[in-house]
């Protein structure tokens, strides 16, 4: 009986001791536990903190990209505007510059047109006061080769006046090409300064080249030599002096 109380006492020990045991481990295993969530939840703010702070500066770095890809822009708008002005400004001077020179050679040769019709009527009314003293001496005979040689000078006056008028529409219709030309170089100028395709740009760059050497032969035209009236060159004069019927005069 003893026996049996002493093996129940010891099984009773062991079980007490099993089960304390298996506190302890499972305490230990409940504080490892613990302390793995911990570590994993420190770790994973850490992450988290990293991840965030490596966020922010990515933004601020594309901020400041994006920034001076804006101040780059701008800065190459703003140059393209100035030197569209300036380009704009040395065209109407240059423009200005030519229709200066244009009226003042169309006042000039308009001045030359003048005196010559004023020398014109002075030699007229010294041949009619000859022609007269002639036809008093000379009668019919004379009146007939006045009225040949006074036709002969109206021809002559019309076919000058004919010239003179093709020559006023022809100036006329160089300036209007002029100033058409100018209008031109100007909006393929202000296209050119504002498009940033490279294949567009070559495209109004050879518009703009052709555009000038039109330019170039129009000012070619403008200035250069005119024919003589007639188109034939002076031939010499064989009339006696004070000759009042001479067509030399």
């Amino acid at each position: 009986m003893a026996e049996q109380k002493e093996s129940s006492v010891l099984f009773s020990l062991k079980e007490l001791m099993n089960l304390e045991e298996d506190r302890i481990k499972t305490e230990e295993a409940e504080k490892e536990a613990r302390a793995r969530a911990d570590a994993e939840r420190r770790a994973a703010e850490e992450r988290a903190r990293r991840e965030a702070e490596e966020e922010r500066l990515r933004a601020e770095e594309e901020a400041r990209r994006l920034e001076e890809q804006r101040r780059r822009e701008e800065t190459a708008r703003l140059e393209a505007i100035h030197h569209a002005e300036i380009e704009k400004a040395r065209a109407e001077t240059e423009q200005r510059a030519r229709m200066e020179a244009m009226a003042a050679t169309q006042a000039h040769e308009h001045n030359l047109a003048a005196l010559a019709q004023d020398q014109t009527k002075k030699r007229l009314t010294y041949m009619a006061i000859g022609l007269v003293a002639v036809l008093l001496i000379g009668g019919i005979g004379g009146g007939v080769l006045f009225s040949n040689w006074s036709q002969q000078q109206k021809a002559k006056e019309a076919a000058l006046e004919a010239q003179r008028q093709v020559i006023e529409a022809e100036k006329e219709q160089l300036k209007r090409s002029m100033e058409q030309n100018a209008r031109e170089q100007e909006a393929l100028k202000n296209q050119l300064a504002s498009t940033k395709d490279e294949a567009e740009r070559a495209k109004l760059e050879a518009q703009l080249a052709k555009a000038k050497q039109e330019a170039n032969k129009m000012n070619t035209r403008g200035g250069g030599p005119r024919p003589k009236a007639g188109g034939d060159t002076a031939k010499p004069c064989n009339c006696p002096p004070g000759d009042p019927l001479c067509s030399c005069l």
